[in-house]
């Protein structure tokens, strides 16, 4: 006869409810490779890699999730990037 063993994991509901946040970035006609790739560095601290990565997946794709993480840390970083003149949004 052999014995089962149960194992329950304690999963906090808060931590990923807070990680779900993404700002997504939108492809428009205005601004320049450079200005989306200098602002994504500035304001979402990527790599110049990283930046310039997500703005042609931008431009081709339509969208761009640019940064994930808690709610409050996004949303002075969304309203600095609409503040440059991107389109973006948290969901």
């Amino acid at each position: 006869m052999s014995t089962k063993e149960k194992i329950r994991e304690k999963t906090s509901t808060k931590e990923a409810l807070e990680l779900n946040n993404e700002i997504i970035v939108y492809n428009d006609d205005v601004n320049t490779f450079d200005h989306v790739i200098e602002t994504l560095m500035r304001v979402c601290e990527h790599t110049p890699e990283q930046a310039e990565q997500c703005s042609l997946i931008v431009h081709y794709n339509g969208k761009c999730t640019v940064k994930t993480g808690p709610l409050d840390k996004l949303k002075p970083q969304c309203t600095q990037l609409l503040e440059a003149g991107l389109s973006a949004e948290i969901v």
